[in-house]
């Protein structure tokens, strides 16, 4: 049988909760259903509101074929195969068909560019959903051809409402006596998502063997914490999923990141977030003992954005082996949280004088730059004179951890400054 937030999906307005600005009466996608006139456009909205739904909704309302893709499994090849098919259909008599792309987000330039032509010629209707913000994620071109409607995140009155349909509507649950008693932890672990809220009904229910279910947030945080496949992108396994990962690479296990980073691919974790996470950890766990790390990292985050998805994976696999397999220092994230530290325990201290610019004849007159040493006129492109405020002068902010890059760079700043480092 079908999961119950399939069997609950909604095939007409009326049955679609939320989204009243879009779909209420009088509301602007309501009068262009109503009128049969649709344009292509664009749902961006959180997950689990309702942007697939709408599509289908709307498809079934005009009695157009339905075409469907999905960013993060199809190619150029894809798009242009249902192009063709959708041209096939098409008689002089009839509607275009509607082209549904879910996470549009996702796909690559070149599998965007590969849709404007049919609908900018009216091929097809596109209607594409996405959790990001289409101005960033969707180029110009499509996106001037597509107007952009912002679903919102379901409050608390429609996740209730859903609640009560569920069990009361549903051919599983309206079988078996079911109270909710406590509603917190069920809206709280939702989070806005309907898709959620359905998952988590329909998980507890599952667990319980007695005819009657009472709902407390006892039990539906028990419930939840039991099931460990449930992958929440933006609740509490998020967070522990993606600490896990960033652990493993600090710990220099390549396993267990490929692990925890497989956990995020299979749980549709977006990629991007993935990406800046390793450029974090390139920085704050490999550093300066291996500075290649984030370069490679950066690398990695250009390239997602370029090549999009499914290929992404394998980009996002190769800097994370590469991160877990690097050598570790944080030393320079402990020294800029020191300075920090040291910045809020002593103030805005002044410039040494030396070291001021003076572009001004005033300026100079007040000894602004006056006595500064130019490096680069001394042998081996350094000379010692003081560069932190006269306060100061004694404080070691960077210490040289024990790696071989590292090392490198403590002994040569060892040699010049005579013993300071």
């Amino acid at each position: 049988m079908p999961p119950l937030a399939e069997r609950l999906r909604p095939i007409t307005l009326d049955n679609y909760i939320g989204q009243k600005h879009l779909v209420g009466e009088n509301a602007i996608l309501r009068k262009m259903i109503e009128s049969g006139h649709l344009a292509s456009f664009i749902l961006w909205g959180p997950p689990g509101v309702g942007k697939t739904t709408l599509a289908k909704i709307i498809a079934n309302k005009l009695d157009r074929p339905f075409y469907t893709l999905s960013a993060v499994t199809s190619g150029v090849k894809d798009v242009r195969d249902v192009i063709e098919k959708a041209k096939s259909n098409r008689f002089f008599s009839k509607a275009n068909p509607i082209l549904f792309i879910d996470e549009i987000h996702r796909f690559s330039k070149s599998q965007q560019d590969s849709l404007l032509g049919a609908v900018e010629n009216g091929t097809v209707t596109l209607i594409g959903a996405t959790t990001e913000n289409p101005s960033f994620e969707v180029i110009t071109p499509l996106l001037s051809r597509c107007q952009v409607y912002v679903l919102k995140s379901l409050d608390k009155e429609d996740l209730l409402e859903l609640a009560h349909y569920a069990i009361t509507a549903d051919i599983e649950l309206k079988q078996r006596e079911i109270v909710l008693e406590e509603t917190e932890s069920l809206l709280r672990f939702s989070g806005g998502d309907a898709r959620k809220l359905l998952n988590i009904l329909e998980l507890v229910v599952n667990a319980e063997t007695a005819q009657k279910v009472i709902f407390t947030n006892e039990i539906v945080t028990e419930r939840l914490q039991q099931n460990p496949s449930a992958y929440d992108k933006d609740g509490e396994m998020h967070y522990d999923i993606i600490s896990a990962f960033i652990k493993s690479i600090r710990g220099s296990d390549p396993d267990a990141a490929i692990y925890w980073l497989a956990r995020m691919v299979a749980g549709g974790e977006d990629p991007k977030f993935i990406a800046r996470r390793l450029v974090i950890s390139a920085s704050e766990d490999i550093g300066l003992a291996n500075p290649n790390a984030l370069l490679l990292a950066n690398a990695c985050f250009d390239a997602l954005q370029k090549i999009g998805w499914p290929e992404g994976r394998i980009i996002l696999a190769e800097a994370t082996v590469y991160l877990a397999s690097s050598p570790k220092s944080n030393s320079a994230y402990l020294a800029i949280d020191e300075a920090l530290a040291l910045v809020e325990r002593t103030g805005n201290l002044p410039v040494p004088l030396h070291l001021r610019n003076s572009p001004t004849k005033l300026m100079k007159e007040l000894n602004y730059g006056k006595n500064y040493k130019y490096s680069h006129d001394f042998p081996n492109h350094f000379v010692e004179q003081q560069f932190m405020p006269d306060e100061l002068t004694r404080e070691r902010i960077w210490k040289v951890q024990n790696n071989p890059a590292e090392s490198k760079l403590g002994e040569w700043l060892r040699v010049i400054w005579k013993g300071k480092y």
